[in-house]
């Protein structure tokens, strides 16, 4: 009887597409990790910088609420001329007043500085600055005076659409008052400069 002697059988060569696929997906699946660590991370940066906003706004309404009691416990007469150096208050709207763009020590020389203690925001770095313009176009003159121009509200007394009352047989006269613009400058302890204007009367 004659015996046949096989050799080994050779299986058919692998050509690799199991591990080729799975590469494919680790460096798709890599990818999709680092787009999604970095859509969180953007995130908490938006979340960041509304709180820091949130903040801000809030900072710069106590710089505001400073500059509105600052005009109002003032005599109308003593805001006709501008304020010493230093105390914030202008009795033009001096036209060439640009809060972004003022020299380096101007808010410094010129605003007043806002004292935070007892504010949450009281906080190392945070610096609020006010000052105030008197919406009239010449300094140093009172608001009725011939040749001033200001933004003014006008009190109505008798002769107005509401009927205002008079004493006697003098009716109230007409009185005029002028706007204020209050602008608070904010920099935050992220060096972040940020400004809020209001108009008051």
């Amino acid at each position: 009887m004659q015996v046949r002697h096989r050799g080994p059988r050779h299986p058919a060569r692998e050509r690799g597409m199991v591990l080729f696929i799975s590469l494919v997906v680790l460096v798709a699946m890599t990818l999709a990790g680092l787009a999604l660590m970095r859509s969180v991370t953007s995130g908490v940066l938006v979340a960041g910088n509304l709180a820091a906003k949130q903040s801000i706004t809030s900072v710069a309404d106590w710089g505001v609420e400073a500059g509105r009691n600052w005009v109002m416990a003032q005599a109308l007469g003593d805001l006709t001329n501008n304020g010493a150096l230093g105390t914030g208050y202008f009795s033009s709207w001096d036209q060439a007043f640009d809060p972004v763009n003022a020299p380096a020590n101007w808010w410094k020389d010129n605003g007043v500085q806002v004292n935070l203690a007892g504010s949450a925001m009281n906080v190392a770095d945070m610096d609020v600055r006010w000052v105030a313009h008197r919406l009239c176009k010449m300094a140093g003159q009172d608001v009725n005076a011939p040749t001033q121009q200001c933004v003014t509200l006008q009190s109505a007394g008798a002769g107005s659409s509401k009927g205002g009352g008079g004493y006697g047989s003098l009716p109230l006269t007409n009185t005029q008052q002028p706007y204020y613009r209050i602008t608070v400058r904010v920099v935050d302890p992220r060096r972040t400069v940020s400004y809020i204007q209001t108009v008051m009367y």
